[in-house]
């Protein structure tokens, strides 16, 4: 299989590091994690070894990232490094919706190949990539609440971020570094020209699926309210620097596309 590495490893061929983010090959029996260039040296035979469990169905981000940092879940990189290759010339990247029954049909795809991820390339539509939101509410977004406080009570810009800055770095390791390349990803997102989706734009796609709701069963009425302040949250945390987001994923992430 080919998968794409999460934490820096070694090639079991030549023995230099695989940078994360990068593709690799992975024997599908003995786990073996090479260089795609160094395939034709890979030994043989292999001892095979058991093959990985699927993904659990419930629980917080932690339980899908890798034991090391970035704490990124593998589908997570997947999906983003798919839109940036063949996204970032699409109008309305995000917002144009996929076909539902193909979102549905990835979803089930992803969720049932626990470690060894089906690859993407396959899905004609990138918009399709872009729907599928499969990662459970108690994960990146209920964390995000926290930080709603800051975004929209204090008043001065100035010390809104340092309030930011101080409440996104609380956050559980997992999710600090999901949000933080999920927000280098968009802010990349609204610097296209062709997607046409700036940081108003994105914010009120994201605003929903990152920040939540304040309680599990909201009401129509609390809907309606929490809507504008969803939108505040994710367009305060895009105003905060590349540099400050990069900081918590480090230089390595910048290898999954050209910037």
């Amino acid at each position: 299989c080919s998968p794409q590495v999460i934490r820096p490893e070694p090639c079991g061929v030549c023995g230099s590091r695989i940078r994360f983010g990068k593709t690799a090959i992975k024997c599908c029996q003995c786990q073996l994690l090479l260089h795609t260039k160094c395939r034709e040296q890979c030994p043989a035979p292999c001892v095979p070894r058991p093959r990985h469990h699927s993904w659990p169905r419930e629980g917080v981000l932690a339980d899908f990232a890798p034991s090391t940092p970035p704490l990124v879940p593998a589908l997570v990189v997947q999906c983003v490094t798919e839109v940036e290759t063949r996204g970032l010339t699409e109008t309305g990247l995000y917002r144009v919706p996929g076909a539902e029954q193909l979102v549905r049909e990835w979803k089930r795809r992803l969720l049932r190949a626990g470690g060894a991820l089906p690859s993407l390339s396959s899905v004609t539509d990138v918009h399709v990539v872009c729907g599928g939101g499969v990662w459970p509410q108690e994960g990146a977004a209920s964390a995000l609440t926290l930080i709603s406080g800051a975004a929209t009570d204090v008043l001065d810009d100035a010390a809104c971020d340092t309030a930011l800055r101080h409440l996104v770095s609380k956050l559980p390791p997992a999710n600090r570094d999901t949000l933080a390349f999920l927000m280098m990803h968009l802010l990349r997102v609204s610097c296209s020209p062709e997607c046409k989706m700036d940081v108003l734009n994105l914010s009120r796609v994201f605003g929903p699926t990152l920040v939540g709701h304040s309680s599990a069963n909201p009401t129509p009425l609390a809907i309606m309210e929490d809507t504008p302040r969803q939108c505040k949250v994710v367009a305060r945390l895009l105003s905060l620097p590349h540099d400050f987001w990069k900081g918590f994923v480090g230089t390595e992430q910048e290898n999954l596309v050209p910037v």
